[in-house]
Parts: C-alpha cells; structure tokens; sequence
C-alpha cells in the first residue's frame, strides 16, 4: 500500500495504491493519476518487475484512479481491468492504440479474476460512487479494498495508521460519504453482500484503513443507515442560478440588486 506519493501542497487529494503479488504475478489497484505515476512505478520495482505486472484493475473511471493510464500501457504489458460502464471512456486517458485488445471489461455481476495461485473477487459496488464500480476482496489476506467507501480525509502520514475505533473516526467519513454516496438503498445493498465476507480489514482509496472486527461492523451499521446522495437533495438544489464566479478571486459575487430611487 503506497499512500503519500502525491505532494501534500492542499491541490490534489490524497490517494492511495496497491499492489498484490502472488507467485510471479503481480496487479496495481487503483494506479492513480499522473501526480503519482513516477514514485509508484519505482515504488513498485522495489518488490515486483514492472515487465511482469498482469494487471491494472480499477475500481472505476476517476482521473485519480486511471488518468496515467497511457504511461501504463506504454511502461508495462498489463491489461486494464474496469467495468464494461467504462471499457469504452478508458481509451481516451491515452494515445490512439494503446488499449486495443488489452481492456476486460467487466459485466455488472463482477466476478472472480485469476491472480497467480489464487483470485481475486471483483464485487459489485455500483452507484458507491460511480455508475460502473467494483470492489476488490483478497480472499488470502482477507482484506476488502473498497475504492471510494470507507474514505476518509487525511494525510498520507496518517493514512498508514488502521482505524480500530470506528466512533473516533466518524468525523473524517461523515462529509465526504453524504455527498458522494448515491442513496442509502445502495449502501444498504452492499452491507448485505458483505457481511458475507469474512474480512479482516476495509481499506479505501483514500485515508486510512479501518481494522478489526469490531470496527468493521461498526462501519457496516453507520453506512446502513446514513442518508446521503439523492436522499438529501431537493428543489432547492436545482434553480436557476443568480450568483456570478469571478474569475479572479475565484469566489462567487452575489447578483446586484435594483436599488429604488
């Protein structure tokens, strides 16, 4: 797990990278944008050759998963794993010809990917945020990565430290899953597949990972019943707007009123 290769400077959120080996075969979760290609790729080479890598597999489409795609494709012979939602989008992250024949394109339903030994299980976790997404259980280590659930903002510093007392860390979760979980219908959803998993840690593409049994089915009973997404929009949320962005200060301007002689 790589979490601080992106310079903390405020810009670019912090984001995590993995890599699992099994044998002499070797995958990239979630590789990242170009922010982070360089260190991860030397990184990487400190456990594993690049030439042998089989696999980038995303969780979804996001520059911050997949945008240094095209370095990807031209510094390894991996296939990119991604939901058939995305299978077509992926191309435009590179050069003319560089994902041809080299894209899997997974169907709705998921399924189990053949890495080294043993598989790697690609679960549903549509709408958690994205419209095609999946989330990735090892079943050797039992560790469920679970792209942009669980996420939680913090340092890269931090983000190595496991989360076990889920109550402490609601705080870091709360804003970011109100607003970037579709419903709670989804997350309730998911709660039902994957308590039957037997997982000994969730660990999100941002911020740290959370530990134990404890704290994870702490997680589960928060996420099945937080409102969020659509579930906290109404009309409100969609007028017409008055106010206007100045390209300057990058701050909105209120619009002028009329003021009566």
């Amino acid at each position: 797990m790589f979490t601080d290769l992106i310079e903390e400077d405020g810009l670019a959120v912090q984001a995590n990278q993995f890599l699992i080996v099994d044998d002499d075969t070797g995958a990239i979760i979630d590789p990242g944008g170009n922010l982070a290609f360089n260190e991860l790729f030397m990184g990487m080479t400190k456990h594993f050759p690049p030439h042998k890598l089989s696999y980038l597999i995303a969780s979804h489409a996001d520059p911050d998963i997949i945008a240094s795609l095209d370095r990807w494709m031209t510094s390894t012979k991996a296939d990119l794993v991604i939901s058939r939602v995305w299978e077509r989008f992926a191309p435009h992250f590179t050069k003319v010809g560089k994902t041809e024949n080299r894209v899997i394109g997974v169907p709705d339903s998921g399924g189990h990917l053949p890495l080294g030994r043993h598989e790697l299980v690609l679960l549903p976790a549509h709408f958690m945020h994205s419209e095609g997404n999946f989330h990735f259980y090892d079943p050797v280590s039992r560790i469920l990565f679970t792209g942009d659930l669980g996420v939680s903002m913090m340092s890269g510093a931090e983000a190595r430290v496991p989360v076990t007392d889920l109550k402490a860390h609601i705080p870091r979760m709360e804003g970011f899953h109100r607003r970037y979980m579709v419903s709670n219908k989804i997350l309730r959803l998911w709660v039902r597949m994957a308590r039957q998993l037997d997982i000994s840690m969730l660990v999100p593409q941002h911020g740290a990972p959370i530990m134990g049994k404890q704290a994870i089915q702490d997680f589960f009973a928060w996420i099945e019943n937080l409102m969020c997404g659509i579930d906290l929009f109404d009309d409100r949320a969609y007028q017409v707007p008055t106010a206007h962005i100045d390209p300057v200060t990058r701050q909105m301007r209120p619009a002028l009123r009329a003021v009566n002689a």
